[in-house]
């Protein structure tokens, strides 16, 4: 059952006025979109802004019929293969290296570390790299879709695979069957629920990633469309695909849930149990790190490449010496360029997460706010997080007060979601408690409802504190920051400069993969009394 009833508690309906009570339910959640169409009509009849900057909801429903009767169609085809291909790759990459990971030890021991710290490396970061070697063509895209793919889904396949429960391996051992037969017949049933977890968030990442790239380097697609017509002023156009890309991304997504649903039938997880990783010390983990490095230098400095396009590791040391250089270390070129990035992103992570987790209690603790507000944001979650960047711009401009409310936007979404969603599922018993108690409001929230959904809001708040860096780095990409580390690549990217452009995506992962810790051992360090 929901734990609305914390805020509002439930009294029995009295007959006359049970048939409006469920009336106004399902009224409620149009409330919202029904009053933003109102305010809409209202800025455009009242002149409050300029046509160009809010077009009339007649224009926009014009374009749309225009474009779908021309070109929308192609644009939204060439997205969705480049989606697909990459997609597909990445998942199956996943999939097999996860399933080897998760049956052999000494493969784990060998690969798994190599490719968790590969998986701190932002898809934004490797853009720059990636458009020295690739250019700006489809190889790109489909490059960083199917990164974008690969982690999620071998991290989950990993997971459920070791997570198969010991009784099922003895009675597959009791049956004779095969290696082949235990694979087919025994690992991936029992971990298709955390596989399936892994492909819809590899969707989520690989769309999100699709339209930013899109967004920065293209000559056709959705992405690329939004571009054209903001250069163009023609927010209708904006407007329309970004109508696109939310509806696709609610297709995909109720796709998968139709496709999970149909596919694992049974309670989840299937007669699992947590196993923790037992690598222990050992020389196997840092092998193949070591040789990617010996396979770097010997590349660099026999000849086997040209180091103006793959930089030696002395080079790239060289670059980050002198990207700090100087005596005070936040007047050098890197210094300043991560301070104001670190800046941008501690600002909208403090009004998106505080924002997040109000309107998720709120909508979470109360009936009424809940049918209003949630349905549709959680539409507007599925509007690819840059998809916003055009619209955001035109209104906004390109200050400083955009950079930090894009990576508000960012920070909202997962805070928010994660935050009701862990309201929504207390426990009962937890709510009759309290009811039984009478504890008053800021109680409930104190003793009940904070404590009850720590996990929860922790889940949404690292998912935050990623999200948050990645658009901090995509602003400075997008809306022409002259200073931060995402524009010092972007600028070296144009100047050729690869020694600059490495030496960026080594600090833009480092500081990634730090705020991940942190993330971490704050949820750690505040949920002790779990252990207790």
């Amino acid at each position: 059952m929901s734990s609305y009833p914390l805020l509002n508690p439930a009294t029995p309906a009295l007959p006359g006025t049970a048939r409006l009570a469920t009336l106004l339910a399902r009224l409620s959640p149009w409330l919202l979109p029904a009053a933003l169409l109102a305010l809409w009509f209202a800025a455009v009849h009242g002149q409050w802004m300029s046509p160009q900057i809010l077009p009339a909801p007649a224009l926009v429903a014009r374009t749309a019929a225009e474009l779908a009767a021309t070109d929308l169609g192609g644009h939204i085809a060439a997205s969705l293969s480049r989606l697909a291909l990459g997609l597909v790759i990445g998942s199956l990459l996943g999939l097999a290296l996860g399933a080897l990971t998760g049956l052999s030890r000494r493969a784990e021991s060998l690969l798994y570390p190599t490719l968790i710290v590969w998986a701190q490396v932002p898809n934004l970061a490797l853009i720059p790299v990636l458009m020295v070697y690739l250019g700006i063509g489809d190889a790109l895209k489909i490059t960083l879709i199917f990164n974008a793919a690969l982690v999620p889904v071998l991290v989950h396949t990993q997971a459920g695979i070791r997570d198969v429960s010991p009784q099922l391996r003895e009675a597959a051992r009791a049956l004779r069957l095969s290696p082949l037969q235990r694979l087919l017949r025994l690992e991936l049933p029992a971990a298709l629920p955390a596989i399936m977890t892994g492909v819809r968030l590899a969707l989520s990442s690989s769309w999100k990633t699709l339209v930013v790239v899109e967004l920065l380097a293209s000559s056709e697609g959705i992405g690329y469309l939004m571009v054209w017509g903001r250069q163009m002023f023609q927010l209708d156009i904006v407007f329309v695909c970004m109508a696109v890309i939310g509806v696709l991304g609610l297709v995909m997504e109720w796709a998968l849930q139709h496709l999970d649903d149909r596919l694992v039938r049974w309670p989840r997880p299937a007669l699992a149990r947590h196993h923790t990783s037992a690598l222990g010390w050992s020389l196997w983990p840092w092998l193949l790190p070591a040789l990617l490095a010996a396979l770097w230098l010997a590349a660099t400095g026999l000849g086997w490449v040209d180091t103006r396009d793959v930089p030696a590791p002395a080079a790239v040391w060289a670059a980050l010496q002198q990207g700090f250089s100087g005596g005070d270390l936040l007047a050098s070129d890197f210094g300043r360029a991560m301070a104001h990035s670190l800046s941008r992103y501690a600002q909208g992570l403090l009004w998106g997460v505080a924002a997040g987790l109000a309107t998720g209690l709120a909508c979470g603790l109360s009936l009424s706010t809940g049918r209003v507000l949630a349905p549709t944001l959680n539409v507007l979650r599925q509007i690819a997080v840059f998809a916003w960047l055009p619209l955001l711009t035109a209104w906004a401009g390109n200050g400083e007060a955009s950079r930090v409310l894009f990576v508000a936007i960012a920070t909202f979404f997962p805070t928010f979601f994660a935050t009701h969603r862990g309201v929504q599922n207390l426990p009962q018993p937890l709510v009759e408690t309290a009811r039984v108690l009478r504890l008053g409001f800021v109680q409930r929230l104190r003793f009940l409802v904070l404590p009850g959904t720590a996990s929860s809001i922790f889940a949404g708040l690292r998912l935050a504190l990623v999200y948050g860096w990645l658009a901090t780095i995509g602003a400075e990409y997008f809306m022409a920051s002259s200073i931060g580390i995402g524009s010092l690549m972007i600028n070296a990217q144009q100047l050729m400069n690869v020694d600059t452009i490495f030496a960026g995506l080594l600090l833009v992962s480092l500081t990634g993969a730090l705020l991940n810790a942190a993330g971490r051992w704050l949820e750690n360090r505040l949920q002790r009394w779990r252990n207790t």
